[in-house]
């Protein structure tokens, strides 16, 4: 059970020690987060789920060419719990889950900090269309463990979060919201350009929108389409234009991960980013990893969705500036 907040007694707000009214005044969001939190937790633990800490100061990130990680007296801090949640996998957990926090450098904006919560998952046994069920049924469960409706209002949008959900898939998008096409996008290297600007905007607007079957070129640990390699298995999901949560079923071929490694590693450094080693024991322990899928969602961002907030900044106890 969880307490209400209570209100700041009267005495102190003129007392010689001045309060901090700006942490003060995030009392009602961060008891609204707080509860939101302990419906995730329920959820996955009444679906048989084992939650797990994992390290967040690493020897090697995943080489991503749209993040970078910080360095941490030699290692790094994780930008995400991926790579050692799957070596549990691997090691015959069969479902698993993580809030922790993550760090990404140089990240700041409204729906952007450098230090945020993630929530990941992974299972054995299911792939990115089982994972956009189970991410539908978590985000309804929690809507309702905080007392909302299936209508909410985010920025001055109605969105219904009745079932089922929409789904669109990529090339689709660029069809309906783009000018050019997305292998046209991908050639003139525009895809992330056209995304932010036409699609993104678009995206779950009056009910919430998974968009699905990513460019194999911009799925790093995803496993590709037998039908189509040339997208992969990996999906987002927008609520009110806002990007919350990425999942994929993932990719097992040791050897193969290792040369899209290798040539996303290869990527960066052409664009004078920190080299990466390789992740040498995930790379090893990923041959015996079974059939699965995983997928992170931006528990920040999710509070901000709830409570109709603007900004990050209003969600979060601390900003990187007040501390």
């Amino acid at each position: 059970m969880i307490l209400e907040p209570v209100s700041i007694l009267p005495g102190l707000r003129n007392s010689p020690a001045s309060m901090n009214w700006q942490l003060a005044k995030r009392q009602k969001a961060l008891w609204t987060r707080a509860k939101i939190v302990q419906g995730i937790r329920k959820s996955f633990i009444d679906r048989g789920y084992l939650e797990v800490e994992t390290p967040q100061r690493i020897p090697a990130p995943a080489p991503e060419s749209h993040i970078d990680a910080i360095p941490a007296n030699g290692w790094f801090l994780h930008t995400s719990p991926e790579l050692c949640m799957k070596r549990l996998l691997a090691a015959g957990y069969e479902r698993i889950f993580q809030i922790c926090h993550c760090w990404r450098e140089g990240e700041r904006g409204n729906r952007h900090i450098p230090e945020f919560t993630l929530l990941e998952w992974y299972r054995i046994r299911t792939d990115y269309w089982g994972l956009m069920e189970e991410t539908e049924s978590l985000i309804q469960s929690v809507v309702r463990a905080i007392g909302l409706t299936d209508r909410i209002v985010y920025q001055g949008k109605e969105i219904n979060l009745a079932g089922p959900w929409q789904r669109i898939a990529v090339r689709e998008a660029f069809s309906r919201y783009a000018h050019i096409s997305m292998a046209e996008a991908l050639e003139l290297d525009r895809f992330d350009e056209l995304m932010v600007q036409d699609i993104e905007p678009q995206l779950g607007i009056e009910r919430p929108t998974f968009i699905y079957d990513y460019p194999a070129v911009r799925s790093s640990l995803a496993r590709l389409r037998q039908d189509d390699p040339s997208v992969a298995e990996r999906f987002e999901l927008y609520i009110g234009g806002l990007e919350l949560a990425n999942g994929f079923s993932e990719l097992t071929d040791a050897k193969e991960q290792r040369a899209r490694f290798l040539h996303e590693e290869a990527y960066r450094r052409s664009l004078g980013k920190r080299p990466y080693p390789l992740p040498e024991k995930f790379l090893t322990e990923l041959e015996i990893m079974p059939p699965s899928a995983g997928i992170a969602l931006g528990i920040d961002r999710l509070v901000m969705l709830l409570l109709d907030a603007a900004s990050i900044d209003e969600v979060v106890a601390f900003t990187t500036e007040e501390l």
